[in-house]
């Protein structure tokens, strides 16, 4: 298998919401952007994915020299490999998977949040500087893609919580703020334990609005001049309302299954949002 091939069955396996956004790229772009995703999947899975926090922690140091080595022209890792092979600018992004290191090292440390401020910081880190990494690998004016990329990544990361809520739950994490919780009248041992109360919708629907709007939003931000260029993120945005919808018409009913929208209607959704003009 080589280095791309790896890449795709890390982030985008067939049927896959990021398979049908990645198909949305300029085909000379998608293996970067492939790589991309494959690489805050490697993140993702060593902080999540490692039950003891202390070998979460060694292969984090051993990611945090790989980028280094990324940077440097040196990779030994598939997915950097693929990163070396078609991103030129790997070195100037050093600092920005510094940050999305950084980012997802606070699962290591934290499983709750006090507040939606703390909330943001973990947000920030790893929603906002993923989208501003992959919107300047195509966008037309690189630097200037943060100010209207990070936003949109943040609000995917709020979508991204109420889709995996259940999942995450029983791995011991909850992304909603405790107070919010508190205000809603809803415990970590209800979402634990799946129970399905008028609270729990409340909460929910809260939520879902929230993420909602901050997608919406951002959205709206995207400057004319880059909607053609950032078809991925576009397709990615659309996708998750459309799931956002799906789980709402569902009844929230995130606990004790993951809802998905079907292979087909994934297609449809990514190919019409990226020619939306």
């Amino acid at each position: 298998m080589n280095f791309d091939d790896y890449c795709q069955q890390k982030a985008a396996p067939a049927g896959s919401s990021i398979y049908y956004a990645l198909r949305q790229a300029p085909v000379a772009r998608q293996p970067l952007l492939t790589a991309l995703f494959a690489l805050r999947r490697e993140f993702e899975e060593t902080v999540k994915e490692t039950s003891d926090p202390t070998i979460g922690r060694t292969k984090l140091a051993w990611w945090q020299k790989e980028a280094a080595a990324l940077a440097a022209g040196e990779p030994s890792h598939p997915v950097s490999k693929a990163l070396a092979a078609h991103w030129p600018d790997a070195r100037i992004e050093y600092p920005a998977l510094q940050t999305l290191l950084a980012g997802f090292e606070m699962d290591l440390d934290q499983a709750r949040y006090l507040d939606y401020p703390n909330l943001r910081r973990y947000v920030d880190s790893v929603g906002g500087t993923f989208a501003s990494v992959v919107a300047r690998a195509t966008a037309k004016d690189p630097q200037a893609a943060a100010s209207w990329a990070a936003p949109l990544g943040q609000a995917l990361m709020l979508a991204q919580f109420v889709v995996e809520l259940g999942n995450d739950a029983r791995h011991g994490r909850i992304y909603i703020p405790i107070d919010e919780m508190q205000r809603f009248n809803v415990t970590a041992a209800d979402l634990i334990n799946r129970r399905y109360t008028s609270a729990f919708t409340d909460l929910m629907r809260f939520q879902t609005t929230r993420a909602r709007d901050a997608i919406d939003a951002a959205l709206a931000a995207l400057p004319g001049a880059e909607r053609r260029t950032q078809r991925t993120l576009r397709a990615l945005a659309a996708l998750a309302l459309a799931l956002l919808d799906e789980i709402e018409r569902d009844g929230y009913h995130v606990l004790h299954q993951r809802i998905a929208l079907t292979p087909i209607r994934k297609l449809w959704v990514a190919w019409r949002a990226a020619r939306r003009r």
